[in-house]
């Protein structure tokens, strides 16, 4: 339990701004007190009546040891005040979330602050932080999953689906189906961990029943890795110029054609911020999905395949060139409350 940062009520007071004759998600939602060990927070979470859990990950260490760009540590800050000063009203009151805090990894970005992906040691090191990162964060998934909980997890880079997949497959005991917005498939070689194979270690390790990586761009797809997604049947690839540029697939559609193959119910959904176009994220892009597109998807298959967990990654507010920019933590406190709404 060391490595879980819990969120308070003192939390709570700092954060939401307070209005008479109004009443904010912050003023509504729960948190717990400490817990001892991941029993003890096993137990408190079941007996508490919330149905969604908030966890965040402050970190870009994954993004590092991926050669990508710094900052996906800032995202949380700016969401979760984001999400705590939305009005709580008939569509989302607030007592249906519990937000239980942040894993720790001051200790692990102070390691890594110095070291260059130029020099080959410095990035096998980058790689190893990652993988003590994973190890951190998959028991308290695995614990939240074993509670009967639904899990919301916020920020940091896209190295974090890994320990997610592994803590739900370990909690429930079944292959995760895991649909996948994102520019790139995160499907490459395991070469030690990092943002951009979070998917393939999962799939190496039989932990997926299958895996929709939607909106792809298709100038950042390696030949290794598209040659993978055709001689696997459990992969599948659908390219951002497949289904905007091209239409072969109905985006709109999409939710329905996932359904369509043979799959269990277990579901978990991935949102990697750098397919919206002009998002401040570790791979901003300028030519992808709408928020709106995105916001009908997530409704649209929340509807359908009640998934075990939401994750939010690859945000880096930091790198706007507007410092005071506060877009990507409302664009985020958006996708939680529309996964929310069709998740009840």
């Amino acid at each position: 339990m060391t490595h879980l940062h819990f969120f308070t009520e003192n939390h709570l007071n700092k954060i939401v701004r307070k209005r008479a004759f109004e009443t904010k998600l912050g003023e509504r939602v729960s948190v717990l007190s400490s817990c001892n060990s991941l029993i003890e927070l096993r137990e408190a979470l079941k007996a508490h009546p919330a149905k969604f859990v908030m966890i965040g990950f402050a970190e870009d260490i994954g993004v590092r040891a991926n050669l990508g760009r710094a900052g996906a540590y800032s995202a949380w800050q700016p969401a979760i005040e984001s999400i705590l000063n939305i009005q709580s009203n008939e569509f989302f009151h607030g007592a249906e979330l519990l937000v239980l805090g942040t894993i720790q990894v001051d200790d692990l970005l102070e390691q890594a602050k110095d070291l260059n992906t130029k020099k080959a040691e410095d990035l096998h090191e980058l790689r190893s932080l990652t993988a003590q990162l994973d190890e951190r964060i998959f028991p308290v998934i695995q614990c939240i999953m074993q509670a009967g909980k639904t899990i919301i997890a916020i920020g940091g880079g896209h190295n974090n689906a890994y320990p997610l997949i592994k803590g739900m497959f370990a909690a429930t005991q079944q292959k995760v189906n895991v649909a996948n917005i994102d520019a790139h498939t995160d499907f490459r070689p395991l070469e030690g961990r990092h943002s951009g194979n979070g998917f393939s270690y999962a799939f190496a390790e039989n932990m997926l029943e299958s895996y929709h990586a939607i909106g792809i761009h298709e100038n950042y797809c390696t030949d290794h890795v598209l040659e993978k997604f055709k001689q696997e049947a459990d992969l599948h690839l659908y390219t951002y110029e497949e289904i905007f540029l091209r239409q072969k697939f109905e985006f709109s559609e999409m939710a329905s054609t996932i359904f369509s193959f043979p799959h269990n119910h277990s579901w978990s959904l991935e949102i990697d911020l750098d397919s919206i176009q002009n998002i401040p994220s570790s791979a901003k892009t300028s030519s992808g999905m709408l928020p709106i597109d995105v916001r009908k998807f997530i409704y649209q298959f929340a509807s359908q395949a009640k998934p075990r967990y939401l994750h939010i990654a690859e945000g880096a507010p930091v790198l706007s060139h507007l410092k005071t920019d506060n877009k990507t933590g409302k664009l985020i406190a958006y996708l939680i409350s529309d996964f929310i709404k069709a998740s009840k």
